[in-house]
């Protein structure tokens, strides 16, 4: 690996003290990690990782070896305060995710509150997204878009978030799982069979896929296969139909 110094300047900013560092990693295809992410990974004093198996395995890839502690969904609340007190105490923290930008669908959010809280300092290091990543390569309108995460698994909220979330204009964005992701087809089959849609897994790896169509197209994709991974789904927003003219109106 090339010194990261030398490619991003002979003086890079160093980490400020008291700071949470939130550090996208890749989603898929290695490369796709900033030269700057690298760097605070490198300078930080503590790493909070979703998991630190996976993440110990990017370290080793970037040739690093940092402490790490082991922060998820589970252990948020109480993990926050350790990393408060450690930050107070004027320590450098880097917060990632398994993969992507920690906070979207990820654990990470409760971490910022709580140093926010006690008036201490958040900086993002910005990198790779998939929602970002499928909506820009999608074809649809990236003028206005909502992030909708995942679904409610229970079916009464499920039903619930999904037909409110068809109200909203411009494009919708959400993530689902292969387990539900035929049922969410079928669902958006019997209530917006006319809309487009993009599914796209395996974001920047080798087996990268992107399906475009409606809902009965895609399914037809699947009736052979079993869907495998995660999926960003997009649902392309209601095309408004010309008004009928006034009567005696002309061409």
């Amino acid at each position: 690996m090339a010194d990261i110094d030398c490619l991003t300047g002979n003086n890079p900013a160093p980490l400020v003290s008291g700071t949470l560092y939130l550090v996208a990693t890749p989603i898929g295809n290695m490369e796709d990690i900033t030269l700057r992410a690298i760097r605070t990974l490198r300078d930080c004093d503590l790493i909070a990782a979703e998991d630190t198996r996976r993440t110990g395995l990017l370290l080793k890839r970037l040739g690093l070896v940092k402490q790490q502690v082991s922060t998820h969904k589970f252990n948020e609340a109480k993990r926050s305060s350790e990393i408060v007190s450690r930050l107070k105490q004027g320590g450098t923290i880097a917060l990632v995710s398994d993969a992507g930008t920690p906070g979207i669908s990820d654990p990470g959010l409760r971490i910022v509150e709580a140093v926010l809280d006690a008036d201490l300092r958040v900086e993002s290091v910005p990198g790779a997204c998939a929602l970002i990543a499928a909506l820009t390569i999608s074809g649809l309108s990236t003028d206005e878009f909502h992030f909708c995460g995942f679904l409610p698994v229970k079916s009464g909220k499920r039903s619930s978030k999904l037909t409110d979330m068809l109200e909203l204009p411009g494009t919708l964005v959400l993530y689902e799982s292969p387990y539900r992701i035929l049922k969410l087809l079928k669902e958006l089959l019997e209530l917006v069979p006319n809309r487009q849609l993009v599914l796209a897994r395996e974001l920047t790896k080798k087996f990268e896929q992107i399906h475009r169509g409606t809902a009965e197209e895609i399914l037809g994709l699947y009736s052979n296969k079993k869907p495998k991974g995660e999926f960003v789904v997009l649902i392309g927003s209601v095309v408004a139909l010309p008004a009928d003219k006034p009567s005696g109106d002309v061409d």
